[in-house]
């Protein structure tokens, strides 16, 4: 090739030149015509890419302010003497915001091009099937459940809690809009586990399509937004699907500091006995119930109220030795 060559990019027109738009479904009619609005796949890519994840996650924020400033859910609220208030949600909101656009805009950007290397298809048409799709989803929850488990424990440590991850323990009680609420560092150290799924499978199989990997992060951050929600309904996943972790279990992790490094699932917390904790306190709230079933509303509100306060305050010394400013005095899992 001559020094002087240059690599030519097909233009939309070229690539669904030999298409039949008649035999398309309507999604993928609209796919094939976002890319022939924008005319260059790259770009249209990456673009396409960013605008999914920033309007599913404040799309999903959104219902979670509005039923924060309805008191009638209170009753479902995790701990319902701590709701977030604006101020509290806009800097988050801007925090969260800048990461979106220094850490989270680059690797979105760079995502497609490494994944299409290893033999992705991103402007493609027809869509695989959901034959297909569903096994791929599977193994990318699994993948970054798994992930997520071991970094998210391994930042619970020293330099890595003190200098990293404390933002993202800032809030007690965690709210839907804190999902990404973190350093810069840390939203890249987890978010890895988010997109080396698809670049591993894609690497190894040849066989993935980016429609499928904008169904996973859909649902990922559907997950990671709804865990934050500090919501525990009768209708939650976790009630459905028994080993799905939910609001219940990672709102024990901030109110305590320990246990439940999961995200999407219970499997390694019980596997590797970091839910010891939380299913003595779960033990310990179903034990208060049952003594004050006959006692007044408010009289059982102080009481799950002292039992949070005390969970809290060992949470804030077990918070304390992770930084190394106490002794070591209990035992931190």
């Amino acid at each position: 090739m001559s020094m002087n060559a240059t690599v030519v990019h097909q233009t939309a027109q070229q690539i669904y030149a030999n298409v039949d738009f008649s035999t398309l479904s309507w999604i993928e009619q609209q796919w094939a015509a976002w890319y022939l609005w924008i005319d260059n796949p790259i770009i249209a890519t990456g673009l396409m890419s960013f605008l999914l994840h920033e309007i599913v996650y404040f799309g999903r924020s959104i219902p979670w302010i509005i039923i924060d400033a309805i008191p009638y859910f209170q009753k479902w609220k995790l701990q319902p003497n701590k709701i977030p208030t604006p101020q509290e949600q806009w800097e988050c909101t801007k925090q969260v915001l800048f990461s979106h656009f220094t850490i989270e805009l680059p690797a979105i950007w760079l995502f497609h091009p490494m994944a299409e290397s290893f033999g992705m298809a991103t402007h493609q048409v027809p869509f695989p099937s959901w034959k297909t799709m569903l096994p791929q989803i599977a193994f990318f929850f699994i993948f970054e459940d798994m992930f997520h488990y071991f970094a998210h424990q391994a930042l619970h440590t020293g330099a890595l809690y003190k200098h990293i991850h404390k933002i993202h323990h800032k809030y007690s009680a965690p709210f839907g809009l804190a999902a990404e609420y973190a350093h810069p560092a840390e939203v890249f150290i987890l978010g890895t586990g988010t997109i080396a799924g698809p670049l591993l499978y894609c690497y190894f199989t040849h066989n993935l399509h980016i429609f499928t990997v904008y169904i996973w992060i859909t649902l990922r951050l559907f997950q990671a937004i709804d865990a934050h929600s500090g919501y525990d309904f009768p209708w939650s996943l976790q009630h459905i699907i028994p080993f799905w972790s939910g609001a219940e279990h990672h709102d024990f992790h901030h109110m305590a500091f320990t246990n439940n490094y999961s995200t999407s699932f219970r499997w390694c917390d019980r596997i590797f006995g970091t839910d010891d904790k939380y299913r003595e306190y779960r033990a310990r709230i179903n034990a208060s119930k049952a003594a004050m079933k006959n006692k007044s509303k408010a009289e059982q509100e102080a009481a799950e109220r002292q039992l949070i306060a005390e969970i809290e305050a060992e949470g804030l010394r077990a918070e304390a030795i992770a930084e190394g400013s106490a002794p070591k005095t209990v035992k931190v899992q």
